[in-house]
């Protein structure tokens, strides 16, 4: 269903806040666990990596924020390169846009990055885990990969990364895409500022992470929070996000994200993007909820679109990718 274009009046009253999903599957899934230390560790050095994607060209790039591991499927042709970036959260990586990516490639050329600290790609170079790191290099990437004004598709946290690059390079992008959005608050609460504090505490930072990446919070965390039909998490989805999310690298980074360290407030520089924008949103997304929409199209040019997903969660271009295709090859024909 297409949804309403143009500013919208913030209409929804601050809502108290709230313990975010990661700390709610931490609690509901995570705490029937109880793996002792000394197994736990166990496990971890027996989890095998993620299997080698089977979609799109691997590359690599070395960019000064460390090296970046992506996929590229299409062509270069007279249409603008799209640019894909994924979520954060237990196991999240580029592999979430792959139905997408293979339908966009029929008529773009895409990419599709494994951000630093994620997936393949290495952590980010030194010990600093912040939102400028990931801001320049993504934006080093567009410089050093993509090589041309790209449209930029961003997902949850890094669509706040996204804009920020929008304000300060406008001359990367040629639009802007945003999927349910997080980013117009500092953090998530008490929750969030819990888990932050337990995980600054050396002999309880693993047993944190261990609760939040075993396979009962992880099925908790996708067919709960994340996606609206529980049955499109099948056995191969649970197990990818299960072997990525042990990666030594991915737990320092989901130990950063559930931290709050990679939040990054952007309600101020959003008024500044320039290029046309569009919103899309799940309908059954429980955080960040589609309430949340007319909040950034508040602050976002009058031209902003927001087009919302009936069936799906917080990530439709998985769960429903012919229509998140279709409607953003609208978007892109309107603007070109």
């Amino acid at each position: 269903m297409r949804g309403t274009s143009g500013r919208i009046r913030n209409s929804y009253p601050q809502r108290r806040r709230r313990i975010g999903p990661l700390v709610k599957g931490l609690l509901l899934a995570g705490a029937a666990v109880g793996v002792p230390a000394i197994t736990s560790a166990v496990i971890r050095r027996r989890a095998e990596p993620p299997q080698s994607p089977r979609w799109g060209r691997a590359h690599r790039y070395s960019g000064r924020q460390g090296e970046i591991v992506f996929q590229e499927l299409g062509v270069r042709g007279e249409r603008p390169p799209i640019v894909l970036l994924h979520s954060f959260g237990p196991g999240h990586d580029a592999n979430e846009w792959r139905a997408s990516a293979e339908r966009l490639a029929e008529r773009y050329l895409v990419y599709a990055p494994d951000l630093p600290g994620w997936g393949r790609s290495a952590a980010p170079s030194g010990s600093a885990w912040t939102p400028a790191v990931y801001v320049k290099a993504i934006e080093g990437f567009l410089s050093g990969v993509v090589r041309e004004p790209a449209i930029l598709i961003a997902s949850g946290l890094t669509a706040a990364y996204a804009a920020r690059i929008a304000a300060e390079h406008p001359g990367r992008l040629r639009a802007l895409g945003l999927v349910c959005p997080v980013g117009l608050e500092d953090g998530d609460g008490a929750g969030q500022a819990f888990l932050g504090s337990l995980l600054r505490v050396p002999v309880l930072r693993d047993t944190v992470l261990d609760l939040l990446t075993s396979r009962s919070a992880i099925t908790h965390h996708l067919r709960k929070e994340v996606y609206a039909a529980p049955e499109r998490v099948d056995a191969a989805l649970l197990d990818h996000h299960y072997r990525a999310s042990h990666m030594p690298r991915s737990r320092a980074a989901l130990a950063a994200y559930v931290g709050g360290d990679l939040r990054n407030a952007v309600a101020g520089t959003l008024p500044e993007i320039g290029l046309p924008v569009w919103i899309a949103w799940g309908r059954q997304s429980s955080a960040p909820r589609v309430e949340d929409a007319d909040r950034w199209l508040h602050h976002l040019p009058h031209t902003a679109e927001l087009e919302v997903f009936e069936t799906a969660g917080a990530l439709p271009h998985a769960e429903a990718p012919a229509a998140f295709c279709r409607a953003l090859d609208r978007f892109i024909e309107g603007i070109s």
